[in-house]
């Protein structure tokens, strides 16, 4: 009965876990794209939210409030996805640095590799310096967002059971 209860908690504390991945995906998406909104409203970016309609969308209505407003909650339905993979992938890792590199990887395929069915978005060496700063540092502070927050749930959910054992194995 002992292991019963064991697994029975091993698979509730997953489930947790993966439940508060998507949350965090979620909301990193509702944070940091609002945050991209305020930064391309205030001109420090050319480049806002609906960016994300660009490929799909036609009319005008995709570059009003209303387009960003859809763009917003779709990129924060997208960053469960990116929070999902983050856990996958790096949540073993245990300083900032990964999420910075994370965010930076982000930005870089964004801008880089699916530059092509971005209709409205100007080559990168066209951009604006105010741009590439702004949009860079949004990405990478989504990246530490999610990035530390999934490694460090990953750590107190599952380091202290790796440690339990580390420490039963050697007494």
């Amino acid at each position: 009965m002992d292991d019963k209860q064991l697994e029975q908690n091993k698979q509730e504390s997953q489930s947790s876990f993966m439940s508060r991945v998507v949350g965090v995906g979620f909301f990193g998406g509702l944070i940091w794209a609002s945050f991209g909104f305020i930064a391309y409203y205030l001109n420090f970016s050319k480049v806002g939210p609906a960016l994300v309609l660009a490929p799909w969308a036609l009319g005008k209505w995709k570059s009003q409030w209303i387009g960003q407003l859809i763009s917003i909650l779709i990129i924060a339905l997208l960053s469960i996805l990116v929070a999902i993979g983050y856990r996958y992938a790096f949540a073993k890792i245990k300083s900032m640095w990964g999420g910075i590199v994370f965010g930076a990887a982000l930005w870089g395929i964004v801008f880089y590799l699916l530059h092509p069915i971005f209709p409205g978005l100007e080559p990168i060496n066209t951009i604006g310096k105010n741009t590439i700063t702004t949009t860079l540092c949004i990405y990478i502070l989504y990246g530490v967002f999610i990035g530390y927050s999934i490694s460090f749930e990953y750590r107190e959910r599952f380091g202290e059971a790796q440690d339990k054992k580390q420490s039963a194995q050697s007494s």
